[in-house]
């Protein structure tokens, strides 16, 4: 993929949200606009422009000029940080944006005879805020506008879109969804911890908590936390997940994030071959006792392997189940 660099524009009132910070409020435990600088973690140049705060990675901060002079006029100051051949543009409010929108974008931006490419909405509306232009001719509408106009000050950024020539990206409802209100807060919030959303969304956030980078296949750990919990005992799965990615981390250390994940998928294997290796155990001592739990002589003091003075596997605590 071609260099891009990114502008974020973060600078906003949020008077619909009361004066809120908005790029600070957190959906799923991230704040908004670290969960946007995450889809593009890979620019060259990422430009902010708004208040200075932490963020999740480092990056260039600037302020329009007027500050609160609209989003032509930050889209001007960011403009002046970057470089690239191609510019992602986005808001500072999209909880949602994804690697895939982010990537499908600069494909279309460099297109045959385009100057760019916007994402629109499910009612077919553009996002020009959920888009990539292509650096000159963005440059030059800039400049014409303002020529025209005095500055870029509280001017709609249809007056830019209007003038170039754009291809439209139809990227689904989540990545064009941004929070506006906080009914779109809520929204959002929920949205995350919906069935089919949670698991994903939560190990995105611990990973990028963490700094990690690293694609790990979450059935495999899932799986093993299973056979763990129920060859073992429950409070087996989330201490064996945890040694098997102490293992994974000393086994590949210095490797790139392919290998590191198939030392994840090795170490997970081989817990799991132990796992069902102990439940084997179980089953075969309690069918050698007629039936009974393992370990369950008639004096109370047996073990798992029919020794004495010890105890089964679960000995001591509750019944194995899935977690």
């Amino acid at each position: 993929m071609t260099a891009y660099d990114v502008i974020v524009l973060a600078g906003g009132a949020a008077k619909r949200l009361g004066g809120a910070d908005k790029p600070g409020l957190r959906v799923g435990g991230r704040a908004l606009l670290d969960r946007v600088l995450a889809a593009c973690a890979d620019a060259a140049v990422t430009v902010v422009v708004g208040g200075r705060r932490a963020t999740v990675r480092p990056v260039a901060w600037t302020r329009e000029a007027p500050e609160g002079g609209g989003p032509l006029a930050a889209l001007g100051a960011g403009l002046r940080l970057t470089t690239a051949e191609r510019v992602l543009v986005l808001s500072a409010d999209l909880p949602f944006l994804g690697r895939e929108t982010v990537d499908a974008l600069l494909a279309a931006a460099g297109g045959p005879g385009r100057e760019g490419a916007l994402c629109t909405d499910p009612d077919g509306r553009d996002q020009p805020l959920v888009a990539a232009y292509r650096a000159e001719p963005l440059r030059r509408e800039l400049a014409l506008i303002a020529t025209e106009h005095g500055s870029l000050a509280g001017l709609p950024l249809r007056l830019l879109t209007a003038e170039l020539d754009l291809a439209r990206i139809d990227a689904g409802p989540d990545a064009s969804f941004d929070c506006d209100t906080w009914d779109d807060i809520a929204a959002a919030r929920a949205r995350i911890r919906e069935h089919g959303a949670v698991l994903d969304e939560w190990i995105t956030s611990v990973k990028n908590e963490l700094g990690i980078d690293l694609d790990v296949d979450t059935g495999v750990l899932l799986d093993l936390a299973r056979d763990a919990a129920h060859g073992v005992a429950r409070p087996a799965a989330p201490l064996t997940t945890f040694l098997v990615g102490y293992a994974a981390a000393r086994a590949s250390a210095g490797a790139d994030p392919e290998e590191a994940a198939a030392a994840v998928a090795e170490a997970a294997r081989k817990a799991t071959d132990l796992a069902l290796r102990w439940e084997a155990e179980a089953g075969a001592e309690a069918g050698a006792s007629g039936g009974r739990p393992a370990g369950a002589g008639s004096s109370g003091s047996g073990t798992a392997d029919g020794g004495p003075g010890g105890a089964g596997p679960d000995a001591g605590r509750e019944g194995t189940g899935t977690p």
